[in-house]
């Protein structure tokens, strides 16, 4: 098979797989879970899988006292974007609330602009224009805002959050390490987050062990958007690149909306559907202007991905 059409069908693979967070997390909070719970299990379990990644690539743990502050402040910032997104399914369709967290791009892209003082091109300009417009159609109806506001606010903040999440270990001390490595440190401080939120809050809601079907999709959180999205990624990059790997992260919302539809008998309006094409465009044109391509591919979404140079991981 062609090396190219094997790195299309990587990095789809990859995108889908990050796309199923919905699938597994929805049938946990039915069962009474909250979000803190479900992402302290996933954060717990999928550090054992990056650990074994990182022994396998013949890497080591040691981090030097300065490189601390800064993987305490990543994982902080992903942790936040991670609970404010698993929030936000309690409020809107997973669907439209993964729709509009694929604006992060250009969220990068605005950051980039102001903090960095990066040329703002034409090209990004009526991507963002056009963004904005996809999100007015997902979130007013005729009657005023269609959505939830404090759902709304929970997706964008967490858009927010990993965006300066993108740029800070882009720009960080920590840019040369590993990725693996910032991954483990990653998930190993973020997951401070959560034991505090659950010791403040209402505990820790664990799965009666007679419930397996709970357990797996716990597992399976830890296992489909976190190993098999990161090594599909990665072989992905080696095959085609960054900027057309980066550009099939369009498939993660489109996913999500499929399961939502398919499995949880969840429906968008023919407006919302406008909306939702919009913004992936956009988003893709966005990507495919390559300023911000080397932003999105050092980590994306939850589990950072290698870079277009694989030497510093293998």
């Amino acid at each position: 098979m062609n090396t190219k059409v094997i790195g299309y069908l990587l990095g789809a693979l990859a995108e889908i797989s990050y796309g199923t967070n919905p699938l597994f997390a929805l049938p946990l909070y039915q069962a009474g879970m909250d979000p803190d719970s479900v992402l302290f299990f996933r954060y717990l379990f999928a550090i054992p899988i990056i650990g074994v990644m990182l022994k396998v690539r013949g890497r080591g743990f040691a981090v030097r006292r300065a490189e601390l502050p800064p993987l305490v402040m990543l994982g902080l910032l992903v942790a936040v974007s991670s609970l404010t997104l698993f929030e936000s399914y309690n409020y809107m369709d997973v669907g439209i609330a993964s729709t509009l967290l694929f604006v992060y791009p250009v969220i990068v892209a605005l950051i980039m602009t102001l903090m960095f003082k990066e040329r703002l091109t034409v090209q990004t300009v009526v991507s963002i224009g056009g963004a904005l417009v996809g999100i007015a159609l997902l979130s007013i109806g005729e009657g005023g805002m269609a959505l939830s506001g404090t759902g709304t606010a929970l997706v964008f903040g967490s858009a927010l959050s990993y965006a300066i999440y993108l740029v800070a270990v882009n720009r960080s001390s920590i840019g040369a390490m590993p990725t693996l490595k910032v991954t483990f440190y990653m998930l190993t401080f973020g997951l401070s987050l959560f034991v505090v939120r659950l010791c403040i809050g209402d505990g820790l809601h664990v799965p009666p062990l007679e419930g397996w079907y709970l357990w797996a999709n716990l597992i399976a959180l830890a296992v489909f958007p976190t190993a098999i999205s990161f090594l599909c990624t990665t072989a992905a990059i080696k095959h085609i690149g960054s900027t057309p790997t980066a550009i099939l992260g369009a498939l993660e919302p489109a996913t999500a909306v499929f399961f939502g539809m398919v499995v949880f008998g969840q429906q968008m309006l023919p407006r919302e559907w406008c909306g939702f094409v919009l913004i992936i465009l956009s988003v893709s044109v966005v990507v495919a202007g390559g300023g911000v391509t080397r932003y999105l591919l050092r980590m994306k979404r939850l589990f950072p991905r290698i870079r277009r140079k694989p030497c510093r991981d293998e």
